[in-house]
């Protein structure tokens, strides 16, 4: 999974939560005004309607519960496919690094023989 995307995913769910905030601070609001309202009086058709736009707030808001629950799993489902892709990357990189320090230990030696038969043709042209 691209970084990208999942950075959009992880946008989305903190929107979906200061969504989710602004509904339940609103309720909040809505809920004392309406025990103020009862202190001063109210008629039983303001109580109903105070009580069902209450109703109306809650649902919305066990909505935007599932919208911010969704969102989350979507993020840590995409927080684990970048991570499973991670480490296949580094596993990758690993072999690599293996492959060229192999490569590079056969060079080496290929060198050191290479002197040494040199050094001793010298040595032996030398006598």
């Amino acid at each position: 999974m691209r970084p990208n995307a999942s950075a959009g995913l992880i946008r989305v769910s903190e929107e979906a939560q200061q969504k989710l905030g602004i509904l339940q601070q609103y309720r909040d609001d809505y809920a004392a005004r309406f025990q103020e309202t009862l202190t001063n009086g109210l008629t039983a058709l303001a109580y109903r309607n105070f009580q069902l736009f209450l109703e109306k707030i809650d649902n919305a808001i066990d909505g935007q519960q599932d919208v911010v629950r969704s969102s989350q799993q979507r993020v840590a489902e995409a927080r684990a496919a970048w991570q499973a892709c991670e480490r296949k990357r580094m596993s990758y990189d690993t072999l690599a690094t293996r492959a060229r320090d192999k490569e590079m230990r056969k060079e080496s030696k290929r060198d050191q023989k290479s002197m040494d038969e040199h050094a001793a043709r010298i040595s032996f042209y030398k006598r």
